[in-house]
């Protein structure tokens, strides 16, 4: 079968982009385990962010199609909103549904539609050791206790712009108190980069924390389980008012970490979704999918399968999503019988 031929100035841009995708399987990138599945993962000494624009030529714009992405969180779902990117890929789910119901750090209503929900199974984690006897998050602030706490970055940027340090300052907020409360009632806080970082498992392991408020729940979870380490549950009207915001509720099931005596109710911190404003055209939406599904096999999952489109619009628990399907996008899923 013949190459494919495009005209010179596609050539050079695809071939930069097969170029980029190309630099994570080289020497920049190196392997480590990741502790729960005790699988291989790739990481790299490259940057994970990501701008790219495609912009057609000046001859070309009359009838031309300019799309630009984005990943990230706060920041450029509101860019999406505000036309400076055609599609912000991000995580979690409970975002992009503040963003689209006003909630949270927006403060209106934003203009966006779903594209794709890739699956992506996590939730928000808030284990204390056993010894401090604390069974709740309303007791925390009742004894003022001192927890000397795992989490993760804390900067004010963070903690208005970071999805996991908004989720973790909104959920001790409705239990009524703050980290810096933890730190005057002669607590410490440690500070990671990523939930994954094994100074998280040496910290749970040595005692050095006696609790933790983070996602990424399947890299510290059973390592805070052995160690004896219970899960704090989110309930009541601390539920409620995350609910309010955008959030989902979840259970951590017990069938997940050896050794965990019950489930325990939390909220839900799972999804990656493509968002898009809601007048991107039909057809440059429907294209978009079906580009999905044409590189189907070199997508990324974070649940060690092959990408299932059908999961893509299936609203399930591990690819939530509330922010309504693009026309374009709907269109393409019942076309190929992906959206029941």
């Amino acid at each position: 079968m013949a190459k494919m031929r495009y005209n010179a100035g596609i050539q050079r841009a695809k071939g930069l982009l097969e170029l980029a995708a190309s630099l994570y399987d080289g020497p920049l990138s190196f392997q480590t385990t990741r502790a729960a599945q005790g699988v291989l993962q790739t990481d790299s000494r490259l940057g994970r962010g990501l701008r790219l624009s495609l912009v057609p030529r000046a001859n070309d714009s009359k009838n031309g199609v300019s799309l630009s992405f984005a990943t990230g969180s706060f920041r450029e779902i509101m860019a999406v909103a505000q036309g400076k990117f055609s599609l912000a890929w991000v995580n979690p789910s409970a975002m992009s549904t503040m963003a689209y119901r006003g909630k949270g750090p927006f403060g209106g209503r934003l203009p966006l539609r779903t594209i794709a929900v890739f699956p992506s199974y996590d939730v928000i984690g808030l284990a204390v050791h056993e010894s401090t006897g604390i069974t709740s998050l309303p007791q925390v602030k009742k004894e003022r206790f001192p927890l000397r706490l795992s989490t993760s970055r804390v900067t004010q940027n963070a903690l208005k712009g970071n999805a996991t340090m908004f989720t973790v300052k909104a959920i001790t907020e409705a239990a009524g108190f703050t980290l810096a409360d933890i730190r005057r009632w002669g607590g410490k806080i440690y500070s990671l980069a990523r939930p994954s970082d094994p100074a998280r498992r040496s910290s749970i392991e040595s005692a050095t924390v006696n609790a933790v408020f983070d996602e990424g729940i399947k890299s510290w979870g059973q390592t805070a389980v052995d160690h004896g380490f219970r899960y704090l549950p989110v309930e009541g009207t601390i539920l409620k008012r995350l609910v309010a915001m955008g959030y989902r509720p979840a259970v951590m099931a017990k069938s997940l970490f050896r050794g965990m005596p019950e489930d325990v109710r939390t909220v839900d911190f799972s999804g990656w979704p493509m968002v898009v404003r809601a007048d991107m055209p039909d057809d440059v939406a429907y294209a978009l999918c079906e580009a999905i599904e044409r590189r189907k096999e070199l997508m990324p999952t974070d649940n060690y399968k092959p990408l299932d489109i059908a999961q893509l619009c299936a609203d399930d628990g591990e690819a939530p999503y509330d922010v309504p399907l693009h026309p374009g996008a709907a269109r393409f899923y019942r076309e190929r019988g992906y959206l029941k």
